[in-house]
């Protein structure tokens, strides 16, 4: 059983959390897990960077921030994702799409870390980004994957 429980404390935009959930699902089943309670949190710019700087050093806003609470190996995937809303909108605004595709862009993201990838080398950052598009793909999205990442 996949388990998502949704947060979204900013009143920016406003998420769809029946989709979210679906998503969740159709990428973990898609990646090969079955069993998986993962948190999402659809926050402001303002709180996006506090975490982005607490947790990593960067003191800026980001897409999406993952933070994995099982481990490898475990039968059970648990994690929570941070998603920035705000920097979703000002993407889907500045590349003419819709900021659900945008979200939906990160939540994958964001699950892909969870579910081991990562993006740390130039081979293994292709590697996300062919399964973002995949993904998308499957879910009926445009393609939106940054080309230049």
């Amino acid at each position: 059983m996949i388990r998502v429980a949704i947060a979204s404390p900013q009143a920016i935009v406003k998420i769809d959390r029946r989709r979210m959930r679906e998503t969740v699902r159709a990428v973990l089943l898609a990646e090969g897990v079955i069993q998986a309670e993962i948190g999402l949190a659809f926050v402001d710019n303002d709180t996006i960077r506090r975490l982005n700087q607490r947790y990593l050093n960067h003191d800026e806003p980001t897409d999406v921030l993952s933070f994995p609470l099982s481990e490898a190996g475990q039968k059970n995937t648990v994690g929570e994702l941070v998603i920035g809303a705000e920097v979703a909108l000002a993407e889907a605004q500045e590349g003419k799409h819709n900021v659900h595709a945008e979200l939906t862009l990160y939540v994958i993201h964001g699950l892909l870390h969870l579910c081991n990838f990562d993006d740390k080398t130039t081979s293994s950052a292709a590697v996300m980004r062919r399964r973002e598009r995949e993904h998308l793909k499957r879910l009926g999205l445009p393609d939106i994957v940054p080309k230049d990442a």
